[in-house]
């Protein structure tokens, strides 16, 4: 795991505390979803990290938080004007990026981790792709716009072909990640696979009758950005101490989770009263293959497949087009 470069944050800091004073937002909404990709946020929420960087910039903010179960239930409320920063998948970022193109634009603020996603399933017929068939039911986040579905396509346009990237979305279902965990582990509905995320998926693979399909870094051949965190053209440049107050909490979230995965661990357990013992949740977040970081990874790979897809116009020249400019002198891709 990297870390997070102290001395940019302290530098782009200081360039928004050089900017002309105006009057910012008292109350700022963020939101979050489900799954230990989202502890930075978590850490973010529970300690106050958030309200204590905005008051090193000279602003005093109220928080509020939510929850969501899909990407793009927080796209309509960012849109409705009932939220400020969202977070989710690449996928539905990028959605949200290619139909605001000159109006609302709506760019990523940071990534929030590279880390894999699966596809598991309980029925021992299914090994690849091409075993599923019309009686296997596929939970996701949302069917043909959540980061899982992004990677479905992407999965199957690799294992069935070119242009049967949607092959299998009449087999996939919208449903929440605990609820997609329980329609599965109880053995007895229709789903028999899901697309999910850490911790579930690690939590479904540790009975004996599931098993993984695919995962996403097998798909794209390596690490990648699963999480970012997005906002409004509007919102950012009405608020460049508070969206640069946000990144500085992102940045000692990461700090947190690198120096003190146990405590992170903790808080992550207790927030969110999941079931996992506060080792497991320790042991999933430093696995090697899940890096915090708010740099973006192979963010242009998605967006150049939603593109010849069509779910997406013209693909970006480079991923700084996605991202808002705070963090453009990191490394991305």
């Amino acid at each position: 795991m990297r870390n997070i470069c102290t001395s940019l944050l302290t530098a782009l800091a200081l360039s928004v505390l050089a900017a002309p004073a105006c009057a910012e937002a008292a109350k700022v909404r963020l939101a979050k979803q489900f799954g230990i990709s989202y502890l930075p946020l978590t850490l973010m929420e529970e300690n106050h990290l958030f309200e204590k960087n905005a008051k090193a910039l000279g602003l005093d903010v109220t928080t509020e938080w939510l929850q969501f179960s899909a990407g793009p239930v927080m796209n309509d409320a960012l849109l409705s004007g009932t939220l400020d920063f969202a977070s989710g998948g690449v996928g539905p970022m990028l959605t949200l990026w290619g139909k605001t193109r000159g109006r609302l634009n709506v760019r990523a603020v940071a990534a929030l981790n590279s880390m894999p996603i699966a596809l598991v399933s309980s029925n021992p017929g299914v090994k690849k792709l091409a075993d599923f068939t019309a009686k296997d039911k596929i939970a996701l986040p949302a069917v043909k716009t959540s980061m899982q579905a992004l990677m479905l396509h992407m999965a199957a346009a690799r294992e069935l072909g070119p242009g049967k990237e949607d092959a299998l979305d009449v087999l996939t279902v919208s449903l929440g990640h605990p609820d997609a965990f329980n329609a599965l582990m109880s053995f007895k509905t229709e789903i028999n696979a899901h697309f999910g995320a850490a911790p579930f998926t690690s939590q479904e693979l540790e009975d004996p009758r599931v098993h993984k399909i695919v995962d996403s870094f097998e798909v794209l051949g390596g690490p990648h950005t699963f999480n970012v965190v997005w906002a409004t053209q509007k919102f950012h440049d009405d608020n460049p101490k508070l969206t640069q107050a946000f990144i500085n909490a992102l940045g000692e979230s990461m700090s947190l989770i690198q120096s003190d995965p146990a405590g992170a661990a903790a808080i992550w357990v207790k927030a969110e009263r999941s079931k996992l013992s506060a080792a497991e949740a320790q042991r999933l977040i430093t696995l090697p293959e899940n890096e915090w970081t708010i740099v973006p990874k192979k963010v242009m790979v998605f967006a150049q497949f939603m593109a010849k897809a069509g779910q997406i116009g013209a693909a970006p020249a480079d991923w700084k087009e996605i991202f808002f400019d705070n963090i453009h002198a990191l490394a991305g891709n």
